[in-house]
């Protein structure tokens, strides 16, 4: 049987239009034997690590990319979206170097645009650009009927990426794409360009399409009944089978048949596990630990005279925190984080230098002695009888992670200091998702079917969270009985249940 490769894949992380978790999306392509997949979220590659890890554990090889927002200078296409993958690990840096440029220079409406220059003005062998179908520039200029326009542009892609740019083709339940299907076949006849079919898809089975419309309503305010609603996706967005797939374009082989030739172009290996930190210049020129042992060893006589101000009291005292000081510094080299503990003593005592308020350190990095006589902290780890164990072990190997306040109206001028001395590449601030416990969900989601508001908050008061555990809607169905008995009997609540999520009472 002829083999398909899902090159176009939108997951949980292109936040308003995919629901698809990565994990499931993984299990998908190992059910229909796909031998690789693409994740191409919208404009960002934030569940490219999630991704990676699960493809390789499942034995499916991983291509990077993303579909790109694109702003242009033609008045006719002034803004329009384009298919990125990344052939090998230079492609994956330029990629995200487009994306991160994007972010910092040319946001529009707070959305981040590439722009078409910067894609165009030279010659590109480590990316494959696909054509964007009905969202791409050709794809818009053939369904203006400007086939002049799409000519000239279609060359301009041709020429800064030969033999790398791909025509898409797509067959999905929208009226105009027969008419676009027939015509990008005729350029890429015309221009000796070869097709590749995709699918987009937006989430798993044909039984997610409410609940993926529900999450478009809940992030574009509007309710699921309303009939001016503008409506941007189909029921078949799903996860297609391979043999869907191959039936769908049995007319154009090679359309098929170049989903695995992009496939085996792309190799992007991602190195994981290892940590890669800033390079911290001693003052003397020393080697990082024997600098690092330097600075504690002062440190600790500075925090002692503050602790115990009679020198006696702090004789008795200093072995043992001089053992505990030699026990934390030895595995801190061990487990090689000399830098580490030197960078962020560095930005930390500098904000304290420059009266910029920090707090008094929290969370298991509290346990450290080498942080305290660093002025990382300002907990006393004895004391209060906090473990350095908790923080940081040698036989449990990973990232230390220091949980650290800046006074929110100075916090930025600690990041300009640490991007002017580390540089701005080794710099980065760290994006984070919430999710929407039962409560939320409920009030949502009864709000896009319009459901009575005292109805949905008669059901969040069943639910009781406390702050370790925020149940999720099937946890709390399980956990309160209060709950059970008011969703079954009423279909109208039921339909909360019903329509979220992957999972369905």
């Amino acid at each position: 049987m002829q083999d398909f490769v899902h090159l176009r894949l939108h997951s949980e992380f292109s936040i308003t239009d995919g629901i698809l978790h990565v994990k499931n999306a993984v299990d998908l392509a190992k059910q229909n034997q796909m031998f690789a997949l693409a994740l191409t979220d919208l404009h960002n590659m934030f569940g490219l690590v999630k991704f990676y890890k699960n493809c390789r554990e499942n034995g499916i090889k991983p291509i990077i990319g993303a579909e790109l927002n694109v702003e242009s200078t033609n008045s006719i296409t002034p803004k329009y979206k384009i298919l990125v993958l990344a052939k090998n690990n230079v492609g994956y840096t330029k990629l995200s170097a487009l994306i991160t440029r994007s972010y910092t220079e040319n946001k529009i409406l707070d959305l981040p645009y590439v722009k078409e220059e910067w894609l165009l003005d030279k010659i590109e062998t480590n990316l494959i650009i696909l054509s964007g179908g009905i969202h791409g520039d050709i794809g818009q200029l053939i369904m203006q009927n400007k086939l002049t326009e799409a000519t000239t542009q279609l060359q301009k892609w041709q020429k800064a990426f030969p033999d790398n740019y791909y025509l898409e083709l797509q067959r999905i339940n929208h009226p105009e794409t027969n008419l676009l299907l027939k015509e990008t076949i005729k350029l890429a006849n015309e221009f000796e360009l070869p097709v590749v079919a995709t699918h987009p898809i937006q989430f798993g089975g044909e039984k997610d399409y409410l609940a993926h419309e529900l999450r478009v309503c809940i992030a574009n305010n509007e309710q699921l009944d309303n009939e001016k609603r503008e409506i941007k996706f189909t029921e078949d967005q799903y996860f297609k089978s391979q043999a869907e797939m191959i039936e769908l374009f049995n007319d154009i082989p090679s359309a098929i048949n170049n989903t695995l030739e992009i496939a085996k172009r792309c190799n992007v290996e991602i190195t994981l596990g290892k940590y890669f930190l800033p390079d911290f210049a001693t003052p003397d020129g020393s080697q990082l630990e024997e600098y690092l042992s330097i600075l504690a060893n002062k440190g600790l006589d500075k925090r002692l005279s503050e602790i115990y101000p009679d020198e006696k009291t702090r004789q008795e005292h200093a072995n043992t925190y001089k053992s505990r000081l030699e026990l934390e510094i030895e595995t801190i080299i061990k487990m090689g984080f000399s830098g580490y503990f030197l960078i962020v003593a560095d930005f930390i005592n500098w904000a304290k230098n420059n009266n910029i308020p920090v707090g008094p350190g929290r969370g298991s990095g509290a346990g450290s002695l080498v942080a305290f006589v660093l002025g990382i902290t300002d907990v006393e780890p004895l004391r209060y009888g906090l473990l350095f164990e908790r923080f940081l072990n040698s036989e449990r190997v990973s990232m230390p992670d220091f949980d650290i306040d800046f006074c929110q109206d100075k916090r930025e001028l600690v990041i300009e200091y640490v991007k002017n001395k580390y540089g701005t590449n080794a710099v980065a601030q760290i994006a984070t998702f919430g999710t929407m416990a039962s409560k939320a969900v409920i009030k949502d989601v009864g709000r896009v079917l319009g459901l009575p508001y005292g109805l949905c908050d008669s059901l969040t008061k069943v639910i009781v969270n406390t702050p370790a555990k925020s149940y999720s809607l099937l946890e709390a169905y399980a956990k309160f009985p209060d709950l059970k008995e008011k969703i079954d009997p009423d279909c109208d609540i039921k339909q909360i249940f019903a329509r979220v999520g992957n999972s369905y009472i």
